[in-house]
């Protein structure tokens, strides 16, 4: 599948206010520091991107009753700097409220504390690790971190690989499909939503909105760039796709990235 593929789902809007249906953005955090000591904080084409991202919605006056984030600095930092460039073209952008179950998984903590074991006794992860460190070049060390990476996230979802101390895959799961169930209990119903979040919620959401398999969500994780955004409908119990992977305020190839 195009990394750049965007899959859209049509509503009628008004059909949807007449349901009292909520209309829900994913926003996956900008650039962040890959493979700097403090992966949890944002490039400068991160905040580049944020800003894109903002000036996109004023120009189309694209607005909000309630923004969210999860808790990771790179997660609200992007949030906040979407709402700045937002209020520059003297529009009101909504105080962002912090939702901790719209965390990422311990994605960091997990290779950390798994991969030594892998490198000792799999030989295919070793290769894999060692393409990773003779790369060069930042787009190639992305890439070969990767399937690494890949790999890694990829047993321990299927619970091959637990490590204690990390939350399971399925506990992480639950997690954010029911912080998504939550949300129209929070006074949104009705209501224009942003959460701004990272690649793994955002694929639960697919998951649950498509009945995805884990490993289909772990597909679907992998292919959203930073800054893109998702967009659901939802109402009590029912939660829908309208359109997934948009960004058509990344217009300059050179910010479309992963990681």
């Amino acid at each position: 599948m195009n990394l750049r593929a965007t899959i859209v789902v049509r509503f009628h809007w008004g059909e949807e206010q007449t349901h009292f249906m909520s209309y829900l953005v994913l926003v996956r955090h900008g650039q962040a520091s890959f493979l700097e000591a403090n992966y949890d904080k944002l490039s400068a084409k991160g905040e580049a991107q944020a800003r894109l991202l903002g000036a996109y919605w004023a120009t189309h006056k694209i607005g909000f009753d309630r923004v969210y984030s999860g808790p990771r600095a790179r997660q609200r930092d992007t949030a906040r700097i979407v709402g700045e460039t937002y209020a520059l073209a003297g529009l009101s952008w909504p105080r962002i409220d912090v939702l901790p179950p719209f965390d990422e998984f311990q994605a960091e903590a997990l290779i950390e504390r798994a991969l030594p074991g892998l490198l000792e006794r799999d030989h295919g992860v070793r290769e894999l690790h060692q393409a990773f460190e003779r790369a060069e070049g930042q787009a190639e060390r992305f890439k070969t971190f990767q399937r690494v990476f890949e790999v890694v996230v990829g047993r321990w979802a299927a619970g091959e690989l637990p490590v204690p101390g990390i939350e399971p895959w399925t506990d992480f799961c639950t997690r954010v499909q029911n912080a998504l169930q939550q949300l129209p209990q929070n006074g949104n119903l009705g209501q224009r939503v942003a959460v701004f979040s990272s690649g793994g919620p955002i694929a639960v959401a697919m998951q649950k909105a498509l009945g995805l398999s884990t490993e289909a969500t772990l597909r679907s994780a992998w292919m959203v760039p930073n800054c893109a955004y998702s967009e659901f409908l939802f109402s009590g119990d029912r939660f829908t796709l309208r359109s997934y992977n948009s960004y058509p305020h990344l217009i300059d190839p050179d910010f479309f990235t992963y990681r």
